[in-house]
């Protein structure tokens, strides 16, 4: 896992492992198959991490606590964003999380599909925000307000009002918080459910 931090999950091979451990690399094989093995164990890891909803706590809490912890995870662990949902030999954690989501939105009332649909939605939302998130060009507010604050001064004056607006009105302001872009999009999403619908 802290290779693949610091790596990405490209840098995680059956040598580097070694090395990190002072092995010989085929010594590895007497505990796993192989590197695909090596990457279903730590996406089951990550999956480990992601704050499973309580059995009967309302859907909508439920949904909300676990795509907050869920976008916690995949910040610490980078790498993990594009392999969540591509492994063909998910793990128990893998299998607890999505049963236990799936679970949420049934006794919630949806019905098996629109669980599907409210699971598949949320969770495109979450991975395609914390992918854009990972991408900016800056992790705090002071390279924020750098980046933000240079195209403000770059932009040709008048050729671009609705951008120069957002960033000199909006985004500036001392109070603005791009995480907080996360929960607005969150709630709307959440809001548009309703476990009557078929």
């Amino acid at each position: 896992m802290a290779l693949g931090d610091e790596r990405r999950a490209a840098g995680v091979t059956m040598r580097a492992i070694a090395a990190r451990l002072g092995v010989e690399a085929m010594s590895l094989y007497n505990h796993v198959a192989g590197r695909d093995d090596l990457i279903d164990g730590m996406v089951d890891a990550v999956f480990r991490e992601i704050e499973l909803p309580a059995p009967g706590a309302d859907w909508k809490a439920a949904m909300r606590g676990r795509a907050a912890s869920a976008r916690a995870a995949l910040r610490r662990h980078p790498w993990a964003v594009g392999l969540l949902d591509s492994r063909d030999q998910p793990g128990p954690a893998t299998l607890r999380h999505h049963d236990a989501v799936l679970g949420a939105l049934r006794t919630g009332g949806f019905s098996v599909a629109m669980a599907a649909h409210a699971f598949s939605l949320i969770d495109s939302y979450l991975y395609g925000f914390v992918l854009q998130e990972l991408s900016l060009p800056f992790t705090d507010r002071a390279g924020f307000d750098e980046v933000a604050g240079g195209i403000l001064d770059g932009l040709p004056s008048g050729d671009y009002p609705h951008l120069a607006e957002l960033i000199s009105e909006h985004a500036l302001k001392p109070d603005y918080d791009h995480a907080a872009e996360f929960a607005f999009g969150l709630t709307l999403i959440l809001d548009s459910l309703h476990p009557d619908e078929r």
